[in-house]
């Protein structure tokens, strides 16, 4: 078996939105600080970070749509400051199934897509080829723009914009009923040069309307380096009970 790790590296400084705390990690005890009787010593760390920095997964709980979420539900009678009463990120079971990759890029010729390209129905239709695509499948889309992701300024796409499906790809998914769908950008959207992260309507399509979780800032160039379009996929979030989403490491397990 050959193990793809589909996560970005996290450290301090890395692109991610401004809608969200930054990461941030130190080193609060260093070797030497405290000796135990027999010489040995322990160092530890501090983390602080919003859940939707680096690669993570979106709960249904994230995203509403005229104060409902996912099923109807009302928002504000299940969220209070300790987090979400329903569909929190807890509530989203560990994943293990087939995984599939439609690299956008390749059916282009291309190693990136441009910024602002908008990911249609076709585009998904053409990368699937002959591949059938399942109720309960997990579905990511390549569009080549995790290789930006050390160039902060253009992985964010503040002025250019980024690649990424819009809404006609995402009914094209909601349509197959997969479980989880994810890809290598910020936001997974279409973002037209300028825009920012004003309008997010295929979030509204597959979280509120679907019940479809997102992954997003995923480095899916080395599966896409590898021709690699099939393959199980395991994606087990945090257990972060009533929270709008978690760091995650997804990972494709190739025979």
């Amino acid at each position: 078996m050959k193990v793809f790790d589909l996560a970005q590296p996290m450290r301090k400084g890395m692109p991610q939105s401004p809608n969200h705390p930054a990461y941030t990690h130190s080193l609060v005890r260093r070797h030497g600080d405290m000796v135990r009787a027999g010489g040995g010593s322990a160092a530890n760390d501090l983390l602080v970070m919003g859940t939707h920095v680096g690669t993570h997964v979106d709960a249904l709980a994230h995203v509403s749509q005229d104060g409902l979420l996912h099923g109807g539900v009302v928002a504000a009678d299940v969220q209070s400051d300790a987090g979400f009463a329903r569909l929190g990120i807890d509530e989203f079971p560990p994943f293990v199934g087939r995984g599939v990759l439609l690299d956008v890029a390749r059916v282009h010729g291309v190693e990136v897509l441009p910024p602002g390209y908008e990911v249609t129905a076709g585009d998904l239709s053409a990368a699937s080829g002959d591949l059938t695509i399942n109720p309960g499948d997990a579905v990511l889309i390549g569009t080549g723009w995790s290789r930006h992701f050390q160039d902060g300024q253009t992985f964010l796409g503040t002025r250019d914009g980024v690649p990424g499906p819009g809404v006609d790809a995402a009914r094209w998914l909601a349509e197959r009923e997969i479980a989880v769908t994810g890809a290598e950008t910020i936001a997974y959207e279409h973002i037209a040069p300028g825009a920012g992260h004003a309008s997010l309507p295929v979030h509204r399509i597959l979280l509120v309307g679907a019940g479809i979780n997102i992954v997003e800032t995923m480095l899916l160039s080395e599966l896409a380096d590898a021709s690699v379009t099939e393959f199980q996929f395991i994606l087990a979030p945090l257990k972060l009970v009533g929270a709008t989403g978690s760091p995650v490491r997804p990972l494709a397990v190739v025979p």
